[in-house]
């Protein structure tokens, strides 16, 4: 699960068996006990799945998302195209 990046306890990451639309899970907390959403990045930002994040916690997601679209759509296409490294790879 290549993790993006990590903003204010969310973690933003895509899972290797992922499928197109280009889109990104947003994972708080570890183990059993963790929420999550499913953000669309393409063609537009858009909340398909909410497992248990606060509306705060929503907005503020989207937010980052919205900030850091095209280093999202980077990394996606860097990994599933086959060129990303071993680092990439959890």
């Amino acid at each position: 699960m290549p993790t993006i990046f990590i903003f204010f306890g969310l973690r933003f990451v895509f899972f290797s068996n992922d499928h197109e639309p280009v889109h990104v899970h947003v994972i708080k907390g570890q183990g059993a006990n963790y929420e999550n959403a499913v953000f669309q990045v393409l063609p537009e930002i858009l909340l398909l799945k909410n497992n248990g994040l606060k509306p705060n916690e929503l907005k503020l997601a989207e937010m980052v998302i919205e900030e850091n679209r095209d280093i999202i759509i980077g990394r996606w296409n860097n990994f599933f195209n086959g060129n990303c490294n071993d680092d990439d790879k959890d």
